[in-house]
């Protein structure tokens, strides 16, 4: 097992208060929240509990350096410089970053260092770049014939509130920081509770880096409390949320208020489609890190697996055979495939939907059982047999838990892989290319990967439909929801 890196300081004594203009802070009730390693139960550090007074206190910090000329006068290129300054920060304190992901969410801190942090790094890199392209259009006016000079400016959205997910804090508050700052916008972020410390390093670094103080503040806290006074908030201009549906629907609500514009990114069920003529050497691994990486915590796993008929015994025996080998372990074990879930709800949650797998008819063939009796561990799981019908085809489990159906033809595929209320990502195996693009067209979900699963990238738009979330997250697409577009109209003639 890795030890503790020697340059990386007792998780209790790093910043674990909350950032407010610069300041760190503890709630002003002076309440705190334990934060738990969930691979041994351990407390490993507290956070302030923030509620509407402390959000109240950073909201006003971020309206007065938005509307600072400090802030205003920051040419784009030297806010590009800052977002790179940041990026390379990150860089520097890698092995930190990647070792404090582990320990406070589980993860596998090996998929944290090649995944997480090179994410980071890529997003403030790629949002830094375009500090100094967002410009506007000159469109011609026809009118009533006279002549008239227009032009469309992209201008700040103005105080983003952020709320970030428990599986990604960093990756994710990244994402949100960085299209923010690129903007021209300032911050609010209020982390998840359960894992916090990667995002409050993070904003330490940021200020190491050069970000004025005051651009970004971090409240801690309760999502019924810090989280809805944030959504709630009326000198918030946009809020921005990752996480599950039920509580998306309700930032809708608390948005309404003062008509805030709001991006949601939240919860999936995602289908993986193997067709007959796959490379089937390929499918029973790809289709069991789509569902199983990062222990199933994620919004696009491809938690249902569909296989045409003729292939469909190969496929389950093929992925329960990976399953069987990832090794489940704490994340601090470079070895280690699958770390532990999140929290015991999380997998008590995880745990009832197996449960109910059974009860409903489904063969589980491999996985479903705890493991060890300390940590939140649980086996990845694979059921076959599964219809449509049942709740762990239906509902996101946000686990390690796959469910593998049969069909007959492409048709077939595509609507079971459309029968759900969620939309965010799909993936098709097969070596027909006119197929893949044919069936991709028409699946409903804002991501389809060919032969692959999971790949995500700051250039390309992520987000979904239907009930998996409101606009894009990252990429020009993505930066574009932190403005407003300005008309700007002159009359030239005399």
């Amino acid at each position: 097992m890795n030890a503790n890196p020697k340059h990386v300081a007792d998780p209790t004594r790093l910043r674990n208060q909350n950032l407010i203009g610069g300041q760190w802070k503890a709630a002003l009730s002076g309440q705190s929240i334990a934060v738990e390693n969930p691979a041994n139960e351990e407390i490993i550090a507290q956070v302030p509990r923030g509620q509407q007074e402390d959000i109240d206190e950073a909201v006003k910090v971020a309206r007065a350096t938005f509307e600072s000329a400090a802030w205003r006068k920051i040419r784009p290129i030297d806010r590009g410089r800052i977002l790179e300054n940041i990026a390379r920060k990150v860089e520097e304190h890698a092995e930190e970053l990647s070792w404090l992901e582990s320990l406070d969410t589980g993860k596998a801190i090996s998929f944290a260092r090649v995944i997480d942090l090179p994410s980071t790094v890529d997003v403030f890199r790629y949002m830094g770049g375009w500090c100094s392209k967002l410009g506007g259009t000159t469109p011609p006016i026809s009118f009533d014939g006279k002549e008239y000079h227009a032009y469309t400016r992209r201008e700040p959205v103005g105080v983003v509130g952020a709320i970030t997910p428990w599986n990604y804090p960093l990756a994710l508050g990244s994402w949100k920081i960085a299209s923010a700052l690129a903007a021209g916008c300032t911050m609010v972020l209020k982390p998840t509770e359960l894992t916090p410390l990667s995002t409050l390093r993070l904003a330490e670094l940021c200020l190491e880096a050069g970000l004025p103080e005051g651009a970004l503040n971090v409240v801690n806290g309760y999502g019924h409390e810090a989280g809805e006074a944030l959504a709630r908030h009326p000198d918030i201009d946009k809020i921005t949320f990752t996480g599950s549906t039920v509580v998306g629907k309700k930032i809708v609500e608390y948005a309404l208020g003062n008509m805030k514009r709001v991006t949601l990114e939240l919860g999936g069920k995602s289908p993986s489609i193997v067709f007959d003529d796959a490379d089937l050497d390929q499918v029973g691994l790809g289709a069991a890190l789509a569902v199983f990486f990062n222990s199933g915590q994620i919004c696009f796993a491809a938690s249902r697996l569909f296989v045409q008929a003729s292939v469909y015994d190969r496929v389950v025996e093929a992925v329960a055979a990976v399953a069987s080998q990832f090794k489940v372990g704490n994340g601090q074990d470079t070895d280690t495939m699958l770390g532990p879930l999140v929290s015991r709800k999380q997998q008590e949650r995880v745990l009832g939907y197996v449960q109910s797998g059974i009860e409903q008819g489904a063969s589980l063939i491999y996985g479903g059982q705890k493991i060890g009796d300390k940590g939140y561990f649980l086996q990845p799981t694979v059921f076959a047999d599964a219809d449509q019908s049942m709740k762990i085809a239906q509902e996101e489990i946000f686990g390690p838990v796959v469910s593998i159906i049969r069909f007959k033809d492409e048709v077939e595929a595509i609507r079971l892989a459309n029968d759900t209320t969620y939309g965010l990502a799909a993936n098709i195996w097969t070596r027909d290319i006119k197929k893949a693009h044919r069936v991709a067209h028409r699946l409903q979900a804002g991501s389809v990967w060919i032969n692959c699963h999971g790949v995500i990238d700051p250039a390309a738009p992520f987000g979904g439909f239907k009930q998996s979330g409101w606009g894009r997250e990252v990429s020009e697409e993505g930066l574009a929801a932190y403005t407003e577009i300005k008309t700007v109209c002159a009359l030239l003639d005399d």
